[in-house]
């Protein structure tokens, strides 16, 4: 199936910011936005939990229970991400890369699963990365099965509303097409900070 033309520029907008994340995580080389490559060093376990401020919101162990702020521990298996139903506490509390890399991640494969999958997935079955390691490959997959569900879309997928039923967001009554550029920016924005909070913490160790 040819890949409907007014989505190909948010596909290569996806692939650009994916790539660009993925080599900001784990290098040894970044692209540096102008083709010029930057060495980069992995990223380590105490960089991903790094609490830059007091009282982050982070994954953390769920016999530790929530950070401050926070009621609930999202996701499945023995790690959580520190959340709170709503209303959400004003003004946000500062997330770590943990938080934002487990957040972007869980956002891929549940808004692919309900747009290709079971359309059944909540954050109740989704498992936060216990580490660094754990984290980028969840990103990794999150993004590859996401790229799959955008590939398959047509141009009648693209206008059909609720084509993506993911509970977590305005998808069921959303057309296709604004939940792509949904995606695309918040992988572009929350992609962005933990490039900030790396440089951040490489400047704390110098």
């Amino acid at each position: 199936m040819a890949t409907p033309a007014r989505l190909v520029p948010l596909l290569e907008q996806f692939d650009f910011a994916r790539e660009r994340l993925g080599g900001r995580l784990t290098g040894p080389v970044m692209d540096s936005g102008n083709g010029v490559g930057i060495e980069v060093a992995p990223m380590t376990d105490e960089e991903y939990f790094w609490e830059p401020v007091p009282n982050c919101w982070s994954v953390r162990r769920r016999t530790a229970g929530p950070g401050p702020g926070a009621t609930l521990l999202a996701g499945a298996g023995d790690w959580g991400r520190d959340l709170t139903p709503a209303p959400h506490p004003w003004p946000p509390p500062f997330n770590t890369i943990a938080w934002r890399l487990d957040h972007l991640s869980e956002l891929l494969t549940l808004r692919a699963d309900h747009t290709i999958g079971s359309h059944a997935l909540t954050r109740d079955d989704y498992r936060a990365g216990a580490d660094a390691a754990g984290a980028i490959a969840a990103f990794d997959a999150g993004a590859t099965v996401w790229r799959e569900a955008l590939l398959s879309a047509d141009d009648l997928a693209l206008d059909t509303v609720g084509h993506s039923t993911c509970p977590h967001g305005s998808d069921p009554e959303d057309p296709f097409i604004e939940t792509v550029w949904w995606v695309n920016q918040e992988l572009l924005h929350h992609g962005a900070e933990i490039a900030l909070l790396r440089d951040l913490y490489c400047a704390r160790q110098r």
